[in-house]
This record gives C-alpha cells, sequence and structure tokens, in this order.
C-alpha cells in the first residue's frame, strides 16, 4: 500500500516542482478540458525565464477552447496511424519505440516500487508518464520520499537525456499552438533541474 509522505519530510519547494511535473504530465497525457484551461489562464510567473514561460502559457490558454485543443493534441500526439511526436524516450534514445530505455526506466520503476496502472496501455517511457513519476518520487507517492541522489538519478537516466530535445520539438511543431507554450514550460523546467543536479554533490 502507498503511504503518503509526512508534510514536514516535503519542502514548499519540492512541493512547487511536484506541482508542476505533475501539471506538464496532466497536459501532455490528455487535451485539457474548460476547468484545466481556466485553472491554466490563472497561473503567475515571475520575471526568470520559467515564470515568463508560465505567463505566455496563461496568455494562451486564457483565449483557447476545449475543442480546438482536442484536435492541437490529436494532431500531435495521434494522428492518423501517428501524430506528429512520437514522445518516448525509446524513440528519441533510439529512433524505435520498446527499446533498452524502455527496459531500463521499467527495471528503475520495480526498484523504487512504481507500476503501470491497468487501465494504462502506452509504454511507460511516455513523457506524461515520466513527468509524473518525478512528482511522485519527490513527494513521496510511491511509499517514500525519493532521496535528492535517487531524484538525480531518475532525471539523468531517464528524462534529461532527452526531454529538452522534445520540448524543443513540441514548441517547434506545426500543429502547436497552446502546447507550443506547455513546451516552452517544459523546457525552461528542465534547464532548472539539469543546473539544481548538476550542483548536488555526487
Amino acid at each position: 500500500m502507498n503511504v503518503a509522505a509526512p508534510i514536514s519530510e516535503v519542502s514548499q519547494e519540492d512541493h512547487l516542482r511536484a506541482d508542476l511535473y505533475n501539471y506538464l504530465g496532466l497536459m501532455l497525457s490528455a487535451p485539457p478540458d474548460q476547468m484545466l484551461l481556466d485553472q491554466t489562464a490563472g497561473l503567475a510567473g515571475d520575471a526568470t525565464p520559467l515564470g515568463e514561460a508560465i505567463q505566455g502559457l496563461a496568455r494562451v490558454a486564457k483565449v483557447s477552447k476545449p475543442k480546438a485543443v482536442q484536435t492541437e493534441f490529436n494532431a500531435l500526439f495521434i494522428g492518423l496511424g501517428r501524430g506528429e511526436l512520437l514522445p518516448y524516450a525509446s524513440y528519441y534514445l533510439t529512433g524505435f519505440l520498446n527499446e533498452k530505455p524502455l527496459a531500463n526506466l521499467r527495471a528503475t520503476m520495480a526498484n523504487f516500487g512504481m507500476a503501470r496502472a491497468s487501465d494504462v496501455f502506452e509504454p511507460e517511457d511516455n513523457i506524461a508518464s515520466l513527468m509524473e513519476m518525478m512528482a511522485g518520487m519527490i513527494v513521496g507517492r510511491f511509499g517514500r520520499v525519493a532521496k535528492v541522489e535517487e531524484q538525480k538519478h531518475f532525471f539523468n537516466a531517464h528524462i534529461g537525456t532527452w526531454a529538452t530535445h522534445y520540448f524543443s520539438d513540441l514548441k517547434a511543431a506545426k500543429s502547436s499552438v497552446l502546447y507550443a507554450s506547455v513546451g516552452d514550460v517544459g523546457a525552461a523546467l528542465m534547464d532548472i533541474e539539469r543546473e539544481a543536479f548538476r550542483m548536488t554533490a555526487n
């Protein structure tokens, strides 16, 4: 049984990190409904690159409609046979689906007590699932809060190797409108995380 971590174990900063990872996972797993668009439109950011990316996303969300965003999502990620982008680590790192990066991720998941939900059928190395996994490790959703070194290893092994490239592709995709701004936020978060983990002791 998964046990939530005591609040005292997780700093406010880490809660905010997890919230942003969770948000990206939500936006990348399915097109947002009107409620999520409204919540996104209400986001505010500071003068940092991440804050400015969040402000840009909020502005686009404010004028976005669910039907148009669903069409955009389908073009990007589903399409006729396949979408404009294939959001999987294996594809980005090897050019093929279901390759060694997926096997490596499954081994890490097993070691940390993570399991794919029974109603999810796509490979676990998709970007939305990885964002959700990282959030869960930060706040202890998988039984305990991951140590910084564990977070660093997971990020470097399964996210940092390809996610920045993916978010750049999402920003540049011809079907991207709202999701170009999602890509901006994702790329900014990846930059912050990579630098923060680089500065932690090995």
